[in-house]
């Protein structure tokens, strides 16, 4: 029996190690702990990283040998590694899982660490000559009049022409165009200077300056207040000054493009974007400059937060609220979560920003465990929109529109601005419903006996889809119970207000900016670009309360706002509250006054009168005084657990044989803790079928979080052995964000 072993974390759900002698006869050592290792496993190989190497203890039954080492030292050590462990152990996730999650999936699937040289394009000796005989205007002639003088890297290129990708590509085939690496960073060397300093920037500034180590701290500034100024500032001046890395998170892949372009006009170094939108490569290339400390600034989604940060200088969580920071599948971490915990170990700041900060993290903020900061007017000369709430009770509505607000819109149109009209739900129509006898459509996946889940009407009424599961069928000529003719769409999304706009202001363009009509690389730019500088109306969704800087908007109309004021989600105000003082903050952004229009049938909600006359303050106010006297977060901790099966019945009996593990835990803790968690169901989900398995849930509350993780701790591992496991999926969910 070998004296030393590899304790291999694999890309599996199982909570365990699995071990194996070294590959070639080797010996284990502690020094092997994060190379990547490929070894056998049944009749499959898999790529799994060393988290441990030692003395098999005891008996040990006779060991499979690993079959080849992937990298020639650690690829994921030191602080990465220790995050990730953390991780593990804070979800009850299987490491090998974790570690998956961080690596790019070219690492994944064992490929060698790239290349990360700069790359760019440049002219042949044919391209030369052949310059002149290109068509004038049109983006190959464009590309190669670029390259005349020289080389350019790829990240100019990206700045300077769009679509120069696909101009290259043919370029590259007719021999005029090749792709070379580059001498020098792939951004302009020249800095632009930014404004002067507000005063409330520049005492941000300060306190940043004065952080010492970790420092959590919220930066909460409302929008146009600039915030994005304090980011760049403190990159260049504890970062960039002192050849440090930071780490910038953005809570949505169409706010990259516009941020790369900022960083690298004002910071003068190359910026590495590394979020789901790019390919396998582009995202392994971006991921292994920052692990050889070659990227100094790196911009990503949530995914970019376990990205190496070796010279570790600041950490900024753009947007900190944003829903988007959680994982929803899979290893259900919170990036925000994350980004802290590395930043602790780290030794880092880690800056929170936002207009609207979470529940969490202002309660944080109020209990000192975050530093607050706050941005209160304004960058320059623009001033708060003017919110005036519209009640459409007993109106007529065209496509959900009221004549008040249409009139309102034409005003602004006619003195040269342009209008964005918010509706939060995407699609034609939510509902396709036969007028003769009431059928409706229904998605056949996801509807159960007890809840029928619709399907809504796409591709202005040709097209029926669930939004839930993705499945699709066109729309039936006649009904499929009366066969009669009198189908008709109900309710209003965003295509179905594109169309009606389009009709009535014919003399303006008419954008739909949503995850349809943006699908494509870099599509929401493509878009925003359309509008240019001129009066235009911009019809999307919560997409477009992010972060986007419109200068040229001027009013915001908001409407469909009534089914978040409804909802049973204890979640739901605040979500509401964010997204309407977000899309609101896009209205008067530059020299001209914005104004917002709320338009409801609930004039005189409690939400709409807090937020209007109060502002989100006063809002977070009152909802963190509900919030501690119902029990929930911030002022409680929860794990939600969850399961679905094709048959029914299968999930409740998992859940209750999990319950049973729980409630026995429970009981082994001291009296106090053990009286004050609570452990409610199993219950059906809310929506208690979706793409064709019933589900449930299994809800875990208690106000501490040591009680909560005591339990977790004990039970999470026995789930897997239990005989009910083997015949549903389930997950597990700590501190959840959305109880569906």
């Amino acid at each position: 029996m070998p004296a030393n072993v590899l304790r291999i974390a694999l890309p599996l759900p199982l909570p365990r190690l699995f071990d194996y002698l070294a590959p070639g006869g080797g010996q284990a050592s502690p020094t092997d702990v994060g190379r990547r290792v490929r070894v056998p496993f049944g009749p499959r190989e898999l790529v799994g990283v060393v988290a441990a190497a030692g003395p098999v203890g005891g008996d040990a039954p006779a060991l499979r040998e690993a079959l080849a080492w992937l990298d020639p030292e650690p690829l994921v050590h030191g602080e990465l590694l220790a995050s990730c462990q953390w991780l593990a152990r804070y979800l009850h996730a299987p490491l090998g899982e974790v570690l998956a999650t961080a690596l790019p999936a070219s690492l994944r699937r064992g490929e060698p660490l790239p290349d990360t040289a700069t790359w760019g394009r440049a002219l042949t000796a044919a391209g030369a000559a052949a310059i002149d005989g290109l068509r004038a205007g049109g983006r190959p002639r464009r590309l190669a009049e670029a390259l005349r003088d020289g080389p350019l890297a790829e990240d100019l290129l990206d700045d300077a022409i769009d679509g120069w990708r696909t101009a290259a590509r043919s370029l590259e085939e007719r021999g005029l165009v090749e792709r070379v690496v580059v001498d020098g960073p792939g951004s302009s060397a020249a800095v632009q200077p930014g404004p002067m300093p507000t005063v409330e920037q520049a005492a941000a500034l300060e306190a940043l300056r004065a952080a010492a180590g970790f420092a959590p701290v919220l930066l909460e500034g409302i929008t146009g207040s600039g915030k994005t100024e304090v980011y760049l500032q403190a990159i260049a001046e504890r970062c960039l000054a002192h050849g440090r890395q930071a780490l910038v998170l953005v809570p949505e892949i169409g706010l990259t493009p516009q941020m790369l372009a900022r960083f690298r006009t004002r910071l003068g170094v190359p910026v590495h974007a590394l979020h789901s939108g790019l390919n396998d490569g582009e995202r392994a290339r971006a991921w292994a400059a920052a692990w050889r400390g070659e990227a100094q600034v790196v911009v990503g989604t949530r995914s970019a937060v376990f990205a190496p940060l070796p010279n570790a200088g600041l950490i900024v969580v753009d947007e900190e609220h944003d829903g988007s920071y959680k994982q929803q599948d899979g290893i259900r971490y919170h990036a925000r979560d994350v980004a802290l915990v590395r930043g602790k170990a780290l030794d880092v700041p880690v800056l929170l920003g936002s207009a609207t900060p979470s529940l969490e993290t202002l309660h944080n903020a109020r209990a000192g465990r975050h530093a607050h900061l706050r941005l209160r007017t304004r960058a320059g000369e623009a001033k708060p929109p003017r919110v005036r709430v519209l009640d459409v009770r007993k109106r007529p509505l065209q496509a959900g529109l009221s004549e008040e607000l249409l009139a309102a819109i034409r005003t602004a149109l006619d003195g040269g601005g342009q209008v964005l009209v918010f509706k939060n739900r995407r699609g034609y129509a939510p509902v396709l419903l036969c007028h003769d006898c009431g059928w409706s459509a229904a998605c056949p996946r996801c509807s159960a006996p007890e809840r029928a889940v619709p399907m809504t009407v796409h591709a202005g009424g040709r097209r029926l889809q669930c939004h839930h599961c993705g499945s699709r069928r066109p729309v039936p000529m006649a009904c499929p119970d009366c066969a009669g003719l009198a189908l008709q769409p109900q309710g209003v999304g965003t295509e179905r207000i594109e169309e009606l706009l389009a009709a009535r202001f014919g003399d303006v363009p008419v954008l739909r900016i949503d995850s349809a009509s943006t699908r494509r690389r870099d599509g929401l730019a493509r878009e925003l670009a359309k509008l240019d500088d001129g009066p235009g109306i911009l019809v999307g969704t919560q997409m477009l309360a992010k972060g986007h800087d419109l200068p040229k908007l001027v009013l915001v109309c908001v409407v469909g706002i009534d089914e978040g004021l409804l909802s049973a989600d204890f979640r739901a105000s605040e979500k509401l509250a964010q997204l309407l003082v977000q899309v609101s903050g896009r209205a008067g952004r530059a020299e001209r006054p914005g104004e917002v229009l709320l338009q409801t049938h609930h004039p005189g909600h409690p939400l709409l009168e807090v937020l209007v006359h109060g502002g989100y303050r006063a809002f977070a106010d009152a909802e963190l005084g509900q919030r501690e006297a119902a029990a929930f977060p911030p002022f409680a901790h929860m794990a939600m657990l969850r399961a679905e099966a094709q048959k029914t019945g299968l999930p409740d009996a998992f859940l209750q044989a999990a319950a049973a593990a729980f409630s026995q835990a429970r009981d082994a803790l001291p009296a106090a803790q053990s009286q004050a968690l609570l452990i409610a169901g199993p219950v059906p989900a809310p929506m208690p079928r979706r793409a064709g398995m019933h589900r449930a849930q299994l809800l875990l509350s208690s106000p501490g979080r040591r009680a909560l993780h005591l339990v977790l701790d004990a039970v999470v591992a026995r789930l897997h052995t239990l005989p009910e496991a083997r015949r549903v999926r389930w997950s597990l969910d700590v501190d959840p964000i959305d109880l569906y």
